[in-house]
């Protein structure tokens, strides 16, 4: 199939789809005309990636981790022993993040409420 295909089956713009071949996630095969043609199988990988990205993983890590993924329904299932290790690694570093975040949400909330304080003690909306 032709990207545009591939894109209209998988929801994700053929832009997208050649960033993912870019980043060696796709590998399309080329015709003579240069246009890509790709499996029915890059639909479940192209799934694939985008449930790996919306759990927070880079595409370089995710290039490392397609061939250990496998579908377990509406999940996905590490096949590889140390893809497990990498996937607690990476969501140690996303707990980090998170709590790093939430320092700095609280932290403008206390700079926006002082704020506030000191606008309606002065009368001054600027």
């Amino acid at each position: 199939m032709f990207i545009g295909e591939l894109s209209r089956r998988t929801g994700v713009s053929p832009r997208g789809l050649r960033y993912y071949e870019e980043q060696g996630l796709l590998q399309p095969e080329r015709r003579a005309s240069g246009y890509r043609e790709f499996a029915d199988s890059d639909v479940a990988t192209v799934r694939r990636i985008r449930v790996l990205l919306t759990a927070g993983l880079n595409t370089e890590l995710i290039r490392e981790m397609l061939p250990c993924v496998a579908d377990e329904g509406a999940i996905l299932a590490p096949t590889c022993e140390e893809m497990t290790e990498d996937l607690r690694r990476e969501r140690e570093r996303l707990g980090r993040s998170i709590e790093q975040l939430r320092a700095a949400h609280a932290m403008l909330d206390s700079i926006i409420h002082v704020g506030e304080s000191a606008t309606a003690r002065s009368g001054c909306d600027a």
